[in-house]
């Protein structure tokens, strides 16, 4: 049976705005009570709003089994999981990812590893370190199209989003307020600072914020060590392999370990976490992105310690196809909630100007 998600949530939600009890909690609530009537498109912003910390479903005196069944936590993450299905361009990769996201992560992987290996039988290869195996200007053939395709993607996902919430030219203002917000994840440490009640019944814990920071402040470490070498390479005329103590190196390792231990600990919670508050059937697509993610960071790390040894080439299949597949699938697995977060909290900070 096909259920309304966005009727579900409504109902809710007006019954959240009657009874106020949350109203000191996250960014949620005073968006919401802001609202008398609530279309499509502000259950959508509400929806991208919410960090699923769980707080007010153990707050709430009108959860099961009361009759009014309240669980807003899993109707706004039924709403944003078919937000991003529906606003991902094409559509139907959205949906296939959110049912299937584990095994399709591991194909993608395995399949662009195989890649790489014809690749290399039959490219001229030249060079040092990972260069001897495939060369510079391969890589670069193959990954500029996978590094365009998922911005394109997202900037015509995000633009089908501002549509649909009503969101007013943009200025620098709002998107301070709403990186301000991003940068120390304001909304996971819940209502009272307490934190979320992600991992267990009605306790509250920093864990999931940590763990979002490691992920979050990770991967932008490394996102600068490749554009570091990107410079050396071009404008210093200074091509890898580089040594430990240059400036792709320190990032890139110090920020492989944040990026590996905290998706490891995002897998950690998501298994110990109540499904009943989540999305329905989003569970292998969360999976599946964290996975990989994971494995982009740990594959990186153990290729920088195997460099030298007669596992280096394989090791560098897999994480190159590793890499490929985070960048193709990008548009289509959580990946993209950053980008919707940033939007809903620039769009709530035109709200609160």
């Amino acid at each position: 049976m096909q259920i309304d998600f966005l009727n579900e949530a409504r109902r809710q939600a007006e019954i959240c705005n009657a009874c106020r009890y949350c109203e000191g909690y996250c960014s949620v609530f005073p968006a919401l009570h802001a609202e008398r009537a609530f279309s499509d498109g502000n259950l959508t912003q509400l929806a991208n709003l919410c960090h699923n910390c769980r707080g007010c479903y153990y707050a709430c005196q009108y959860t099961a089994p009361h009759e009014f069944d309240l669980n807003l936590p899993q109707a706004l993450a039924n709403v944003r999981q078919q937000s991003w299905e529906e606003f991902a361009y094409p559509k139907s990769a959205a949906k296939a990812f959110q049912k299937n996201g584990a095994l399709i992560a591991l194909m993608a992987t395995v399949g662009f590893a195989f890649f790489f290996w014809l690749a290399r039988q039959v490219a001229t290869i030249g060079g040092e370190g990972f260069y001897s195996i495939l060369s510079h200007n391969m890589m670069v053939a193959i990954f500029m199209p996978a590094f365009v395709f998922p911005l394109v993607s997202i900037a015509m996902s995000l633009r089908r989003y501002w549509r649909s919430v009503d969101g007013d030219p943009v200025k620098l203002a709002h998107l301070k307020k709403a990186f301000a917000a991003a940068a120390v994840m304001k909304n996971l440490k819940g209502g009272h600072g307490d934190g979320c009640n992600f991992e267990e019944t009605d306790r509250f814990s920093q864990g999931r914020r940590h763990a979002h920071q490691a992920v979050m402040y990770g991967f932008l470490l490394c996102f600068a060590a490749t554009s570091s070498a990107t410079f050396m390479h071009y404008l210093f005329d200074m091509p890898a392999p580089y040594p430990l103590w240059s400036l792709p190196k320190l990032l890139g390792v110090v920020g492989g370990v944040m990026l590996s231990l905290g998706c490891l600990q995002m897998i950690r919670l998501k298994l110990k976490a109540d499904k009943a508050l989540s999305a329905n059937n989003a569970f292998s697509g969360e999976i599946g992105f964290i996975g990989l993610l994971g494995f982009v960071a740990f594959s990186g790390l153990l290729l920088y310690l195997l460099g030298n040894t007669e596992l280096m080439p394989v090791t560098l299949f897999l994480h190159l196809g590793a890499v490929l597949a985070f960048f193709t699938l990008t548009p289509f697995t959580k990946m993209v909630h950053g980008f919707y977060r940033l939007a809903a909290l620039t769009r709530d900070a035109q709200r609160t100007k």
